[in-house]
């Protein structure tokens, strides 16, 4: 028999939203028995409201040890596994801030308006290291960034002098793995690699991707734009292209909002799951409105989608495997 499939946290950001409602929330949903639990409603008086997702909702989650850290656009919650908030933390130079990843007692965060990424050191709770990785030179119309259009630059992020802010490529991912860090964003066409001191090129990407990371002998991405989940080799060359889960345009509510402020069938949040040997190819996604799903790499199928709210507004972002019993 299969092992159950797990739970997963998810966050949402609630796309043009009104002063006074509620913009986002964080669900646990146990993929197996398909219950969905609410665990916060995002509610404050101190939000941009201008723009799309802007400073509205929660966004990327990890874990350290019994923390539950969970990233708004400018600041980082910390709470424990019954969701009872501990501490928060800010730095002048986050803003917008997309998925975070913890590796070891190190937490990564992408600093979207800022072109960066943050580390802050989770024991001594403090931020040690920024990266900026911003466009200098813009390439002509049609033509993809390249790293000869890209400035990348070490900055301290407890002192002045940093970079000013700007987004200009639109990271939104960030990963750690034998001491390597991988970087991706929507302008970006390949999945950067640095070591400390150098930046590398890992596999490339095509633009408008989401949750980039290194997965087997390549990498998996949620291809925003094409509406899929992908697996692709070094180079590039697509090895499973899974459609995410397409709603019933009658089925759903607030469907007159301009698509460029919230639509359905937006693929972001992305995690593999390794707790079946039997089936070592299991990756999960969210998309909008309200969606998770299970894909299978091996299969190039998608096995099994929860939905638990037809409101495009609702746009799933962080997506992690819930690792407490």
């Amino acid at each position: 028999m299969p092992t159950p499939l797990p739970k997963v946290l998810i966050t949402d950001v609630i796309r043009s939203t009104h002063q006074g409602d509620s913009h986002g929330g964080v669900y646990l949903v146990d993929l197996e028995t398909e219950e969905v639990q609410k665990k916060l409603d995002w509610n404050t008086g101190d939000i941009d409201w201008e723009g799309r997702g802007g400073d509205r909702g929660l966004r990327g989650i990890a874990f350290w040890r019994d923390r539950v850290i969970i990233a708004a656009s400018d600041e980082i919650f910390f709470f424990d596994k019954d969701f009872n908030r501990l501490s928060s933390v800010r730095n002048d130079y986050l803003g917008l801030c997309h998925e975070i990843w913890v590796a070891g007692d190190r937490l990564l965060l992408t600093s979207t308006a800022f072109d960066s990424i943050l580390e802050y050191d989770l024991q001594s709770d403090r931020f040690v290291s920024g990266l900026s990785i911003r466009v200098l030179n813009e390439p002509p119309p049609g033509v993809p960034i390249g790293p000869q259009h890209l400035n990348f630059k070490p900055f301290d992020p407890n002192a002045a002098g940093g970079p000013h802010k700007a987004d200009t490529i639109h990271i939104n991912a960030v990963s750690r793995m034998q001491g390597m860090t991988f970087i991706s964003g929507v302008r970006l066409p390949v999945l950067f690699i640095f070591d400390g001191r150098r930046v590398g090129l890992g596999a490339r990407l095509p633009t408008w991707t989401h949750n980039a990371r290194p997965w087997r002998d390549g990498v998996i991405y949620n291809s925003t734009s094409e509406e899929k989940v992908c697996f692709a080799d070094r180079t590039g060359n697509i090895r499973a292209a899974i459609d995410i889960y397409k709603h019933d345009p009658a089925t759903l509510i607030n469907m007159n909002l301009p698509s460029d402020v919230a639509k359905p069938n937006f693929a972001r949040g992305l995690t593999a799951w390794t707790g079946d040997p039997s089936r070592p190819g299991i990756v999960i996604g969210g998309s909008s409105p309200s969606t998770v799903s299970v894909y299978d790499i091996d299969r190039a199928a998608r096995i099994k989608t929860i939905t638990f709210g037809n409101d495009v507004r609702n746009a799933p972002h962080g997506l992690a495997v819930w690792p407490f019993a």
